[in-house]
């Protein structure tokens, strides 16, 4: 009975007294009667109970109440709106909050920040957080990926202190199915993460069968379980955790759309491009749309882009992409759209509280979720998308449920309970994050493309930025290949990433 002291509860105990139930008469002899002393015993305890709920579980207004208040902690009054800052953060999600928080945190008052998202409210809204929603994992080739998702799961596990809330990090593991054509990747990517301090195992089809009776591996040649540092989160708490302690630091968030930029000419700085001497014009000032329609500039020393899925259009609005020389390169983002599905079923030897997230040969991912019996499914092979798409309709009945059906051998066809759509950033250049200072702009520094890993890697991610920005280098995971300038030179570094 948490919450309820013993004292409160046995005093709530000590308010029901034995009373008449009924009076009547019997032989013209008045009476009274006592109920069965087992009935007035379940009649104490339900009266008890009722007692207990009440005061345990809040009302639907005080619910609404704190969901209010983690919507919109930290966004800055119209009236303190702020002019000026060191640094602007554009796009307020994982990412960007991660950044605020990791600069505010190394300087405190030592620089003013600024984070501008034009979506709040943020929580419970349908960006994509990581796939599936609120996963963790570490089954990755390239070493610096590894590197970032083992912070993320160090830094979720210690968020309460860092924090101030639990993320409620489960660390279920991850399961990565492979077909004979895959087998040896996976081997081989295995072999890296554990060198790398990220734990992982090949599983045969025969151990597979062991572990989990009810998986059909009759067209698996390997999988890989990733062990204690692969799991799942929850999201928003993570996203009101980075806000809040960013805010508390002294950062600023604020509801608005940035719709342009001011330049600055700095005759002190020429940029030649061939046989053509320019001009070198520095980023100077934001414009952005506030709620209520204004339209306001914001000056900046430093500016970051975040903004995730939205972050290509950012970028034209800087000339990247549309201007001369190096300005010609485009910052090649897209946005993605998943559509992931809650299901249930009464079907029985189905996956256990102990079931890792199911990654397939197909893309197929599959989880349980909580201990309600209820399940997490959808496919990681999303599709290109823009703003005015829709869910595709019987997504699950037309694209999920065969793959499903045939994986779970003794999974009954589930009720489908719920249906949301959701996007992320998607890199279409090698699908890796672009992370640090761009080849041009000497104050803008770049953080997207992490293609639906964004909030898994938003603690490192906002860490490395705020090495860059106060340290002028990386200082714990050298992130240097993941930098603008492979993109101008084509130079893409691929991972072999199952998710």
């Amino acid at each position: 009975m948490k919450g309820l002291s013993l004292t409160r509860f046995l005093n709530s105990r000590n308010c029901y007294r034995p009373t008449l139930i009924r009076s009547f008469s019997d032989n013209n002899d008045n009476r009274t009667e006592h109920p069965h002393p087992i009935q007035r015993t379940f009649k104490l305890l339900r009266n008890d109970m009722r007692k207990i709920k009440k005061f345990l579980t809040p009302s639907i207004k005080q619910h609404e109440e704190v969901e209010e208040e983690k919507t919109h902690v930290g966004i800055t009054d119209e009236n303190e709106f702020q002019t000026h800052c060191d640094v602007l953060v554009i796009g307020g999600r994982g990412v960007g909050a991660s950044i605020a928080y990791w600069l505010k945190k190394k300087a405190r008052d030592g620089l003013n920040v600024v984070v501008i998202e034009r979506d709040y409210p943020l929580l419970n809204n349908k960006a994509c957080l990581t796939l599936p929603v609120g996963g963790l994992h570490q089954q990755f080739l390239l070493p610096e990926n590894i590197e970032m998702a083992l912070y993320g799961a160090e830094f979720m596990r210690n968020s309460k202190e860092k924090l101030g809330v639990d993320v409620n990090f489960d660390p279920q593991g991850f399961l990565t199915l492979a077909s004979e054509e895959n087998a040896e990747t996976l081997k081989r990517m295995s072999q890296i993460q554990n060198e790398f301090g990220a734990r992982t195992e090949i599983l045969t089809p025969e151990r597979l069968k062991v572990k989990y009776p009810w998986l059909n591996v009759e067209d698996v040649a390997l999988g890989c379980q990733g062990l204690e540092r692969h799991g799942w989160f929850d999201a928003n708490n993570l996203l009101f955790g980075l806000r809040s302690r960013a805010s508390d630091y002294g950062a600023h968030f604020i509801k608005a759309e940035l719709i342009d930029f001011e330049f600055q000419s700095d005759t002190d700085v020429v940029v030649e491009s061939g046989t053509t001497v320019n001009t070198y014009r520095a980023l100077d000032k934001a414009i952005v749309k506030t709620p209520n329609g204004d339209t306001r500039t914001i000056k900046f020393a430093i500016c970051v882009l975040a903004a995730g899925s939205n972050s290509e259009q950012i970028a034209r609005l800087a000339k990247i992409g549309t201007g001369p020389g190096i300005l010609k390169v485009p910052l090649p983002i897209q946005r993605r759209n998943c559509c992931s599905h809650i299901l249930s079923t009464d079907a029985i030897n189905t996956p256990g509280l102990g079931t890792p997230c199911i990654v397939d040969l197909n893309g197929l991912y599959f989880r349980r979720d909580g201990l309600t019996g209820n399940y997490i499914a959808g496919l990681t092979n999303c599709t290109d998308s823009n703003n005015e798409n829709v869910p595709e309709q019987n997504h699950f009945e037309n694209n999920v449920l065969q793959h499903l059906m045939h994986r779970m051998k003794t999974f009954k066809k589930p009720h489908v309970i719920e249906t949301w759509e959701s996007f992320y950033e998607y890199n279409v250049f090698d699908e890796n994050g672009i992370l640090g200072p761009h080849s041009y702009y000497n104050n803008l520094y770049i953080a997207t493309g992490f293609s639906a890993l964004g909030l898994q890697q938003s603690p490192a991610v906002g860490r490395a930025i705020s090495e860059l920005i106060i340290d002028g280098q990386f200082r714990t995971i050298d992130l240097t290949r993941f930098g603008f300038d492979r993109i101008i030179l084509d130079q893409p570094i691929f991972d072999y990433a199952f998710m």
